[in-house]
């Protein structure tokens, strides 16, 4: 007998409460005196490089706000007067990145960027040009906790909208499309490559579709900005990340920029 497959097996579980919120978690470490009293970040940046963030602590003033219990140091950008913030989150994935986003959202934070690298679906990108990611293909399994079915989670349209333009103004070349967000970087296959190539997604990556499902179901604003790290656009694996470094740290600036400005 056939199995049909449903995800998630509870049918309309994004209708239903929560039994554990981050509000319950937050307050649990406000209890054990593990929650430090600082003012939120107006914005937080995702960070997922551990070479972006050498970078970064090498290069501008910050003040280092450990949570014990959250899955990420954060970093309050000294020279935004602490308004901005970097998560240098304790691993890669969609599960992760929404678990910090639903606390950083209990602690007050409204927007939301990811930045880092892809990989490159289309023959054509280069490794200097920069993807502003509008939609994310939901093959991951935290968006689907969040949202009805549909194939694509959608990044706030303002925060896209501000970060073509800080990027026209820095110079820096992009192209604004789709990427394809999946939980297993190892089960990435040819069929789905050539699919969806001929869908005109640009780029595969772990966290945007999560990412973009968490803003909309929480009412926060929240966007992704990639650097082509690899290519599969042939088919076969091209690794190209030694090239990404230095587009990256000008990403973060622009990111930086958008969040203040928008």
């Amino acid at each position: 007998m056939e199995v049909k497959s449903s995800f998630p097996n509870f049918k309309n579980k994004h209708t239903k409460d929560s039994l554990i919120t981050p509000k319950d978690f937050l307050l649990y470490l406000k209890r054990r005196r593990a929650l430090p009293k600082f003012k939120p970040p107006k914005g937080i940046i995702f960070c997922y490089s551990s070479t972006l963030l050498d970078y970064i602590l090498k290069n501008h003033r910050v003040k280092k706000i450990k949570i014990h219990g959250i899955h990420s140091d954060i970093y309050l950008l000294k020279d935004t007067n602490y308004r901005i913030g970097i998560a240098k989150l304790a691993g890669i994935g969609a599960p992760v990145t929404a678990t910090v986003m639903e606390e950083f959202i209990v602690l007050g934070v409204k927007k939301f960027l990811v930045i880092g690298d892809a990989g490159s679906l289309s023959k054509r990108l280069k490794t200097n040009k920069i993807i502003v990611c509008d939609k994310a293909i939901r093959d991951e399994g935290t968006s689907h906790h969040y949202l009805p079915p549909s194939k694509y989670a959608y990044a706030t349209k303002k925060l896209i909208t501000k970060a073509e333009r800080v990027l026209d103004k820095r110079g820096l070349e992009y192209e604004v499309g789709a990427s394809w967000t999946i939980d297993a970087p190892y089960r990435e296959t040819s069929s789905e490559v050539k699919k969806f190539q001929k869908e005109g997604v640009l780029t595969v990556e772990m966290e945007a579709a999560a990412v973009f499902a968490v803003a909309e179901y929480r009412k926060v604003a929240a966007g992704a900005l990639f650097t082509i790290s690899d290519y599969l656009g042939e088919l076969e694996w091209k690794p190209k990340f030694h090239l990404s470094k230095k587009l990256l740290e000008k990403l973060f600036l622009a990111a930086v920029e958008v969040l203040l400005t928008s």
